[in-house]
């Protein structure tokens, strides 16, 4: 039996409803209406308790269902694929098969945005999204922006190649606060000269120095999904905060969206090592003055604060080219946008070429005016 689902239907039409970033608001694609995320949650709260409800029971009613006999499965080789779950689309009845972690998706039959009530209930349900503010177009035009000017990157790989998927998803992020105190040494030199007749006298002062400090930290952000490439995710920082809104299902429609699958302990290390490394990097700024410093040793200490959950919005783009993969991650608030790029070998040996010429040509000048 497949579990309940939820999609968000246009109160005048009965069309799909999608969230629309630009208005903040839902619309429909079919008679143009559009309404507030207060007014479609306010309709559909009972809908989505509903079919949570119905999931729930459904999962009851297979554990007691029972029959005579066994069907026969002998000289199968079947294999159960863990994870997935099967759900009914509200608007074509189709069976959508999605993995445990899906809290929304479409319906690839009828195109209807679907929404996993129970995904997202309970202990589960985010203390915040950030709603997406830039579009698929937006999203497309600023992979080809991207592609200006990287000098390496082969002429045909922007001309030819296609985006094979761009979908927008809502990812799962724990929000971490806390401080971090630095307690850093350092030697630093102070250089000087005094020229007397044709005598250079150059002196070199050692100093000993100690700096500490303590930085307070809001909401380090830390991916909560193995799906996502976690250098991707660190690139499109940061998210503007002042944006966070209360979580509400009526932000989800016309996007993908994903609970977490990896705990806040098992993030809690990485929120860590990047409040640790930003504290250090903040004291050591305070050190200058002098002609060059040297690190000698630091202590950090992270004390560990509220922990919030959130979802934050992604664009993912992906294209193939030369029978290789290439993902492309854009901030679905700001337009940040960071992906992995090809280069055409020829233009990194005449790139290199060009290098040693001028380090040539440098070397040349040097030596004639010896």
């Amino acid at each position: 039996m497949a579990d309940q689902i939820s999609n968000y239907q246009c109160p005048s039409c009965m069309g799909p409803l999608r969230y629309d970033g630009k208005s903040g608001r839902l619309k429909c694609e079919y008679c143009g209406s559009d309404f507030s995320v207060q007014e479609i949650e306010a309709l559909y709260k009972e809908k989505d308790e509903a079919a949570a409800a119905a999931s729930a029971q459904a999962e009851i009613l297979e554990d007691q269902f029972s029959a005579e006999g066994e069907w026969s499965v002998s000289g199968t080789n079947w294999a159960k694929e863990p994870g997935l779950k099967a759900y009914n689309c509200p608007s074509c009845g189709a069976e959508l098969v999605c993995d445990e972690t899906t809290a929304a998706t479409a319906c690839p039959y009828c195109g209807n945005p679907s929404i996993v009530p129970g995904q997202l209930s309970d202990m589960l349900k985010p203390d915040y999204v950030i709603p997406f503010k830039l579009s698929k177009e937006e999203a497309v035009a600023a992979l080809k922006k991207y592609y200006i000017g990287k000098r390496l990157l082969p002429k045909e790989f922007s001309d030819k190649n296609h985006i094979e998927e761009i979908k927008g998803v809502y990812v799962p992020f724990w929000l971490f606060d806390g401080a971090a105190d630095a307690d850093m040494q350092f030697q630093g030199t102070r250089v000087s000269s005094v020229t007397t007749g044709n005598t250079i006298v150059t002196t070199t002062d050692y100093f000993r120095i100690r700096r500490t400090g303590t930085v307070n930290f809001e909401k380090i952000p830390v991916d909560a999904s193995s799906k996502m490439p976690d250098t991707h995710m660190d690139a499109i920082e940061p998210f503007d905060y002042s944006e966070l809104r209360p979580f509400s299902n009526a932000y989800l429609p016309g996007f993908l969206a994903n609970k977490y699958d990896l705990e806040q302990e098992e993030c809690s290390r990485r929120a860590d090592e990047r409040a640790g490394n930003t504290a250090a990097d903040m004291v050591a700024q305070t050190v200058g003055g002098y002609s060059s410093i040297v690190p000698q040793g630091r202590q950090i200490r992270i004390r560990r604060g509220k922990v919030k959950y959130a979802l934050l919005p992604v664009w993912m783009l992906s294209t193939r080219w030369n029978g290789e993969n290439y993902l492309f991650a854009m901030n679905g608030q700001t337009g940040k946008l960071i992906g992995d790029l090809p280069a055409a070998k020829s233009r990194v040996v005449g790139w290199f070429a060009g290098v040693a010429g001028a380090v040539t040509a440098l070397m040349a000048l040097f030596l004639y005016f010896l």
